[in-house]
């Protein structure tokens, strides 16, 4: 590290607590990442994708030969009605790595957490610290100081939280904000209401890699995704009302669900009760759904699912949180290089987290839209999204304009680390709005 005295203390260690990481170190940044599991190994979770724009941002931190050699790359769209009729098949997702010269890659969520953690340098993952945690937060005029369950206490500049949907740091700010004024309008203390419930499981796959596969109807759906070593399917389940409550599934609530839903089929010749069978590994969840009005407090500021929560549907959840590691990356290395000393006043910081907020928070919301547009048309939540499920976007030209004029131009206006250069990833047939830092020639 350098001579700057300035520290970010990121709390969470999954998927964009570890990007973080990876992202300041490049940056010369010092920080410590605070987890709370006590094992970093341990295997829960389904599947997540990263887009193409996510992988030039991961190609920037040298991550990309790693990422091919455990992920997979999506390739073919199929639709199936409950009693097996498929009435959808396309190659969308191929096409868009055509657009974008790299494509849709899906991965084994814990095995992408055991990548990104092992790729740290050896002085990074002495910072990493498992079985951490966090009760309180303060911020001071000149840093903050996070204490952890086990009365350690860690002092910094700033704290970035990237501790998902049931976050500690959102909590902190919350209490925080209406502590200096309880007038103030605030986000609420549970902000993001389920409308649906998720099931997944993984199982060894039954047929080659990149499926993307989902079986509609009302109110419940399923989808089928093949890995390198593993299939998942994530199945869901619409709430009579929405909910705020916090539910905790068992094992049992797991199998009752999958019963109900055990005809649904995955692919042509197997159903969910086939692949069930042979579950590796298996959860369920509720799916909040939102994006805060709120993303930071004096010195302590929000990424990822801590921030905005989205249905797994259309797999934008990972990648909206990559991309806020990116701007709010790009926003501390330049106030950092501008302060060498490392002394940013609490106004100056502010200012920062709100130039990440304006610039984040329109394209996390369009990305909740979106989110929740195909979870209801997967699971026919009105008339309308059954037509559109069954007879628009089934038929192929109408994905084909949808990629051309709504996808792909999204896609292309991601952000990139603007102070780390890199050989870019081969061209697609669209042009990206922010180009790499090129490489400085020998």
């Amino acid at each position: 590290m350098g001579e700057t005295s300035f520290k970010a203390i990121i709390v969470g260690g999954g998927p964009v607590g570890l990007v973080a990481a990876h992202a300041l170190e490049k940056a010369n940044i010092d920080f410590v990442v605070l987890e709370n599991k006590a094992d970093l190994s341990r295997d829960v979770g389904a599947s997540v994708v990263i887009g193409p724009q996510n992988l030039r941002v991961m190609n920037q931190l040298g991550l990309y030969g790693r990422l091919l050699g455990i992920g997979s790359q999506l390739r073919t769209n199929k639709s199936f009605l409950l009693n097996g009729y498929k009435f959808k098949q396309n190659s969308d997702l191929l096409a868009l790595a055509g657009n974008h010269g790299v494509g849709y890659l899906a991965f084994h969520r814990a095995e992408l957490v055991r990548e990104l953690y092992e790729s740290l340098s050896d002085g990074v993952k002495r910072r990493y610290f498992t079985n951490k945690k966090v009760i309180n937060i303060e911020s001071l005029d000149t840093g903050v100081k996070v204490t952890t369950s086990d009365g350690s206490v860690f002092e910094g500049s700033v704290v970035i939280g990237a501790d998902g949907v049931h976050s500690v740091t959102r909590n902190n700010i919350r209490k925080l904000a209406l502590e200096e004024n309880p007038d103030t309008e605030w986000d609420a203390t549970d902000p993001f209401p389920a409308i649906y419930r998720c099931m997944w499981c993984s199982f060894p796959p039954p047929e080659a890699p990149g499926a993307n596969y989902e079986a509609t109807s009302k109110d419940k759906s399923a989808m089928f995704l093949t890995g390198r070593d593993r299939g998942w399917i994530l199945t869901y389940d619409k709430f009579p009302e929405p909910t705020t409550e916090r539910h905790a599934y068992t094992e049992k609530d797991v199998e009752a669900f999958a019963d109900s839903i055990a005809e649904f089929p995955v692919n042509e010749t197997l159903k969910v009760k086939d692949v069930f069978a042979k579950r590796q590994t298996w959860g369920m969840s509720d799916l909040g759904e939102g994006v805060l009005k709120h993303w930071y407090w004096k010195r302590i500021v929000l990424a990822g699912d801590s921030c905005h929560k989205y249905t797994p549907n259309a797999g934008l959840g990972l990648n909206n949180g990559i991309q806020d590691i990116v701007v709010l990356s790009n926003e501390l290395h330049k106030a950092v290089r501008a302060q060498p000393t490392g002394n940013i006043s609490t106004e100056a910081l502010e200012q920062i987290f709100e130039t990440y907020q304006q610039e984040r928070r329109e394209p996390a919301i369009k990305d909740c839209n979106q989110s929740a547009m195909v979870t209801r048309v997967q699971t026919w939540a009105s008339w309308f999204y059954y037509l559109l499920s069954r007879f628009i976007f089934a038929r192929n030209f109408v994905g084909s304009l949808m990629r051309r004029y709504i996808i792909s131009p999204a896609i292309c206006q991601a952000s990139v680390f603007d102070f780390i250069p890199a050989k870019d990833l081969p061209a697609g047939t669209v042009s990206w709005v922010h180009p790499v830092p090129s490489m400085k020639s020998d």
